[in-house]
């Protein structure tokens, strides 16, 4: 079996990406049955529980106040709307929902209360839940793993050296230290990146020699092809090609061997011959639903018409016997004084986030 490497280097991580492809697709279908089943592909579902209205810079997110885009904003959800769009979720064969809210990072307010309650309501429904909602201290991950929080997803996007040319209002650090922050509150990691940028076939190995780093290495690691919306920075980048997905899913599976490797964004561009290429290279993951907080994603019954075609199985909730236990006066127990966050505002500029932001907004932008 495999070794749990957490030594790797970039050279090495390079080596195997730059094998030739069908080899490279050999060896991590035999990493993947080496730990995983094959057959099983964990659902989830991505549910904006508030949309849009986000501070920070991000070239590739349409939901960044500062682009002009046609992302229709919404305030955070009410529980009730949650619990229904978790039952749908259910109803339709999803293990995990998955709320992701457009903040730069959590505060103790009424509205991270809220989010709680969230959580324990989708806990009681004996599904996963994840999180996704900027930067956490290590309290405020502890009163999410409290609540019943399974997971809390924090990518790091690239590597640390091309980070600098898609995002300057926050730190590659910050996103270092919440993931580490998650740890300490005993939850899972999921943590992954985007390709199709214009970044190298080094900064995606330099995203993989971090991930690798940390030990324990991250439950979860969602690859996405970069989906381009008009009116951001990268509205008008060359849509990642199905060969370079499966090759980063390979190399993804090789180097972490034990992590569900998440098929994310950019599906819709894909085949199912495509797809099924990334479920053979190590995918064991997917995000099911229509959209993917606010860009398409296939339809519920495309992505089981090829499950079925395939001779793959939804995964069922805590297969590992390791569903959380509540601690209701903790999750409520909110902080008297308010932390004292420094996350950082590196404040470089991106000529080509600070020009699409200048861009008046067009009918098709």
């Amino acid at each position: 079996m495999s070794d749990i490497r957490h030594n790797w280097t970039k050279e090495e991580i390079l080596e195997i990406y730059n094998r030739p492809l069908i080899d490279l697709i050999y060896e991590a279908a035999k990493v993947h049955r080496e730990h995983n089943d094959p057959k099983e592909v964990q659902v989830s579902t991505l549910l904006s529980i508030k949309t849009g209205g986000c501070p920070e810079d991000c070239s590739y997110c349409p939901q960044a106040a500062r682009y002009h885009t046609d992302i229709e904003k919404n305030d955070l959800m009410t529980v009730e709307q949650v619990r229904s769009a978790a039952q749908d979720a259910k109803d339709r064969g999803s293990s995990r929902l998955c709320m992701g809210a457009a903040w730069r990072n959590v505060k103790d307010n009424d509205e991270f209360d809220q989010v709680l309650d969230m959580v324990k309501t989708v806990y009681d429904m004996d599904m996963e839940v994840c999180c996704t909602l900027g930067m956490v201290t290590e309290n405020q991950a502890k009163r999410l793993a409290a609540a019943g929080l399974y997971a809390y997803n924090h990518n790091i996007d690239s590597s640390e050296e091309y980070y600098k040319e898609v995002i300057s209002t926050r730190g590659y650090g910050d996103r270092l230290e919440t993931l580490s922050n998650v740890r300490k509150a005993k939850l899972t990691v999921c943590s992954g990146g985007i390709i199709g940028m214009g970044e190298s076939a080094e900064d995606r190995c330099g995203m993989l020699l971090t991930l690798s780093c940390l030990n324990p290495h991250p439950e979860s690691v969602p690859i996405n092809g970069l989906v381009p919306v008009a009116g951001t920075p990268m509205g008008e980048q060359e849509i990642v090609s199905i060969w370079d997905m499966v090759r980063m899913i390979a190399v993804t599976r090789i180097v972490l061997p034990d992590t569900t490797v998440r098929l994310s964004a950019g599906r819709t561009q894909m085949t199912d011959e495509g797809q099924a290429l990334c479920f053979l290279a190590g995918a064991g993951s997917i995000f099911a639903g229509d959209k993917l907080l606010t860009t398409p994603n296939p339809e519920f019954n495309k992505d089981m018409a090829l499950f079925s075609a395939l001779g793959l199985t939804p995964k069922a909730p805590y297969k590992k016997g390791d569903k959380p236990q509540i601690d209701e006066a903790a999750y409520k127990a909110r902080p008297e004084n308010a932390e004292k966050i420094k996350w950082s505002r590196p404040g470089h500029t991106i000529e080509k986030n600070v020009a699409a932001s200048k861009k008046a907004k067009t009918p098709n932008a």
